[in-house]
Formats: C-alpha cells, structure tokens, sequence
C-alpha cells in the first residue's frame, strides 16, 4: 500500500540532549501545558509501529513547538531513518539569514516550514518582509510552508498565496474547522476560496480534534467532501496528527476513515490522498 502519513511529531525526555524552549509563540487556539505533556515520550520507531500495522511506511514530520528552532530531534530521527522520513521544521522568519538556513535544513532532509499566527494576529500575521523572504526561499528550494491556522486566518493565507503564486502552501488540519464542533458553512466558502489558488494544499487530518472528536468521525465526510470538490485530490494529504492521534482512539480510526468510508473517492482518488500529494510535496528529493 505504501501510505504516507504527511503530519506527525516526534519528541523524547531526554531534555538533556534535547532541551525545550516553553516559551516559543503557541499558535492561537492551542491550549499546551508547559509543564507536561502527554505522552512523555514518543520516539520515531513507536510511529513506524503504528504505521506499519495500516500500510504506512513513510511519514513527515512536524517539528514540536516546544523545540523552537532546534530542529536536531527531528533531523536526527530523520538522518537514522532516510526513507522513512522527512521533515517540516521551524526557522526564525526574522533572522536575516533565513534563506540560508531553509536551504541548510533541506540538505538534512527538511522539505516544508510550520509557521502559525500568535493569538490576535490572524489578520495580518504574514504582513512582515521576514516571512516575504521565507516564501521566496522557498520557491526557490521546493520546501513547503505549512500553515497551522483557524478559519479567521483564510483571508490572509490567500492574500500571501496569490502574492507567492509558485510557493507549495500546506494548510494543516483542513485549517481546524470544526475544532469547536461547528463546522460553518462562511469558514469553507473561505476555504473554497482559498482553494482557487493552486499552489494551496490541504492536509485532511486531525479528526479527533475535530466536529463531535470520536470515532468514527463520519460526520466530517460532508466536509472532508467540500474539501474535495474545493482542491481535488491532487491538493489533498492524509495525516494522522500522531501521537495526539492515538491517546484516546487508534491510528485505524484516523487512516480508515479515508480509506474505507469515503465513498465518493475512486481508487486513484484515495491513493492520491494517501500517498501521491505528501509524496510530491514532501518526499521530493
């Protein structure tokens, strides 16, 4: 089968060798306990486990906030297990050197950027030179920015795609509608919109978190549905959003919803979704 799993952290307690930094901008609406977190522990092979039990065998992934800019846990994991990962990490937008240290990150098999909106910025967070210089980098070197937002920053995500029209955008978590348990007809008309542009992706993923947050999560096909017809497989990526995932469900209840319940998907569709978006946009090189 072959999966991708396009969104999952990995992190250890070995803060020794890997400390955190609790003080790095939490995107809005993210409640995280600076002084714990759930699991203590969740080292790469655990993900491969999960995976390999559904058909994944390779996964990207996202760097946790609470390592800022120090992407070593990441990239170590990733220089251990070449063809099972690759990676989307953070860099400062502000550090002049900005497009240095994409383009030195890539080379440790980094291939995408998260960058999220600090609380009341949502409307204008993109509006600096420093992030100007991190879409033009990334034209330049194929790495994606991935993008963790609400539905109130759709706006300004399109605003900055059809200003970069050659930037791979990757907007996490169908950009968490439904994570109240409304899913609001205004906030997919926006993200409708947004899906005009073509150089916007789409992960579908995250479902625990989302609408009535337990399995078997069938009520996110009419959206997952709108999401469809908005950007078309080719611009869609399965995750699991693992280990959040698999606190209280399993990884099958995430993979399984778009691999056994979403009837109007045709085969090439799933396998498009499950492994040929993440594939293109991540694994690259």
């Amino acid at each position: 089968m072959n999966w991708i799993d396009s969104h999952v952290h990995v992190w250890t307690e070995n803060t020794d060798a890997y400390p955190r930094r609790p003080s790095y901008p939490i995107p809005e609406g993210v409640a995280v306990k600076e002084e714990k977190i759930d699991p203590a522990h969740f080292p790469p092979e655990e993900i491969i486990s999960h995976g390999t039990g559904s058909g994944v065998d390779r996964i990207v992934l996202i760097q946790m906030s609470f390592y800022g800019t120090d992407n070593s846990y990441m990239t170590d994991a990733i220089r251990r297990y070449p063809k099972v990962f690759r990676g989307v990490g953070y860099v400062d937008p502000d550090d002049t050197d900005v497009g240095y240290d994409m383009a030195t990150l890539l080379e440790q098999g980094v291939t995408g950027f998260r960058i999220v909106p600090l609380p009341g910025t949502a409307s204008r967070w993109l509006q600096t030179e420093g992030y100007d210089a991190m879409f033009r980098s990334a034209e330049e070197t194929r790495q994606a920015i991935g993008m963790l937002v609400n539905p109130n920053a759709l706006k300004e995500v399109d605003r900055m795609a059809r200003k970069h029209p050659k930037t791979k955008i990757v907007l996490d978590h169908m950009a968490r509608i439904g994570a109240d348990g409304q899913i609001r007809k205004d906030d997919l008309d926006m993200l409708a919109e947004v899906g005009k542009n073509k150089n916007v992706y789409v992960k579908v993923s995250a479902f625990y978190a989302l609408g009535r947050k337990e399995p078997p999560h069938d009520e996110l096909v009419p959206l997952i549905r709108r999401v469809y017809d908005a950007f078309g497989p080719e611009r869609m990526m399965w995750a699991s959003d693992c280990p959040f995932q698999t606190l209280h469900e399993t990884y099958e209840d995430s993979i399984s919803l778009v691999r056994d319940r979403l009837d109007f998907l045709s085969t090439a569709a799933k396998q498009q979704i499950l492994q040929g978006t993440a594939e293109q946009v991540y694994f690259y090189q």
